[in-house]
């Protein structure tokens, strides 16, 4: 009996304790009702990142699109490349027969390259030129293009361009930075009868033909002799509104094969300098040179001739023949210090019997800084008709990058 009532206790109470443990219909709902609001609540707060999220994305790509805009990427930047070189000079110079003196300083060239890679084989390449430091009307100066062509290369080693380019003449007018030759000044011989600096507008290609061989062959503009000149030099157009009635030929071949030697010979042909105007008179340039490099000593020596038609001796009694050439012995004392002699003679009358050519020999040093950064010296002795040479000293300071 006791124990039937013991039982009876103790499920009483576990029925109890179970309806106490579940909730009624009314708490059901409201424990629906809250879990419903925090479910609404976090949705919100999702969607309220979401659009923050959304936002910035927005703005980030702006700021990008804006930049890009304004700022080159680091392929393009790789693509472009930007460089130039400049030269101080100072002479103090007087003639022979001391009717005048030259003392001057002169910044006379500030040059900036700008070059750009399109693709593997397709390049630009410019070259702008301040020339006297100060252009403009009545200043001593003047800003020049001289070059910028595109470059294509076609074929293996075969390479066609266009625009304007320098010519492949002589040794110093391609290349003609300052730490790149002996002297303060360019030799009188590639100034006054090939005449470099000399650029045209036109078309070349060039290639190798064999190893060490290449060749160069471009049609281009050429020289406009106006009334009363005669001299080469002063017959550059510098592709400014050029007269064009008359193109030129120039073609090279020069051999590099044997370490340290350049052996290279020029011809450039033009039917007729006056460009159409007045009687005709056409013009072919020879040019050839040697630079020789042997360790420590280097040899250069160029010879270059002008056979114009005898209509020319009309203005200038002599001018159908003008000549000139140079040897320039150096020796590199060490990586900083170099020491130069050069024997240079030029004739813009050469073709008569007088003595008309111009002789200078000139002694000096460089100083290379820096393989691109020169400091130079040298002492000139020049021997002219009517005794009007210059004598005296050139001081130079160049650079390039």
């Amino acid at each position: 009996m006791k124990k039937h009532l013991l039982a009876t206790f103790i499920g009483l109470n576990m029925t109890a304790a179970a309806q106490a443990a579940t909730p009624t219909m009314e708490e059901m709902w409201q424990l629906i009702q809250q879990q419903q609001s925090e479910i609404a609540e976090l949705k919100q707060q999702l969607n309220n990142n979401d659009a923050r999220i959304t936002e910035t994305e927005v703005a980030a790509e702006a700021t990008i699109s804006a930049v890009e805009q304004f700022t080159l990427s680091p392929v393009a930047l790789s693509k472009t490349t930007f460089g130039g070189y400049g030269e101080l000079h100072y002479n103090s110079l007087e003639r022979d027969n001391a009717s005048a003196s030259k003392d001057e300083i002169d910044f006379h060239r500030f040059v900036m390259f700008t070059g750009h890679q399109f693709s593997d084989d397709v390049r630009f390449f410019s070259e702008l030129e301040v020339e006297h430091s100060i252009a403009g009307d009545g200043q001593v100066g003047e800003i020049e293009l001289e070059q910028a062509y595109i470059e294509w290369d076609f074929a293996g080693q075969q390479r066609a361009k266009a625009g304007l380019f320098l010519l492949p003449i002589g040794i110093i007018n391609e290349t003609h930075e300052p730490e790149t030759f002996y002297g303060t000044e360019r030799n009188n011989v590639e100034k006054n009868i090939i005449p470099a600096t000399w650029w045209e507008g036109g078309a070349a290609i060039s290639g190798e033909i064999s190893e060490g061989l290449f060749y160069d062959l471009a049609l281009h503009s050429g020289l406009f002799l106006d009334s009363g000149e005669y001299k080469p030099r002063d017959g550059r157009q510098k592709v400014g509104k050029a007269k064009a009635d008359d193109m030129a030929f120039t073609g090279r071949l020069k051999y590099t094969a044997i370490p340290g030697l350049e052996l290279a010979a020029s011809v450039q042909v033009q039917s007729d300098m006056h460009q159409g105007v007045g009687d005709e008179i056409g013009g072919t340039l020879f040019e050839t040179h040697i630079a020789w490099q042997r360790d420590a000593f280097q040899l250069r020596a160029l010879y270059a001739q002008w056979d114009f038609d005898n209509a020319i001796n009309s203005i200038a009694a002599g001018a159908d023949d003008q000549t000139g050439f140079y040897i320039e012995p150096s020796y590199r004392v060490n990586e900083k210090l170099g020491l130069f002699a050069r024997y240079s003679e030029y004739d813009n009358l050469a073709g008569n019997s007088n003595d008309t050519a111009v002789e200078q020999f000139d002694l000096g040093l460089n100083y290379w800084l820096h393989p691109n950064v020169v400091f130079k010296m040298d002492y000139q002795n020049q021997d002219a008709p009517g005794e009007t040479g210059y004598d005296g000293i050139n001081l130079g300071v160049g650079y390039s990058f």
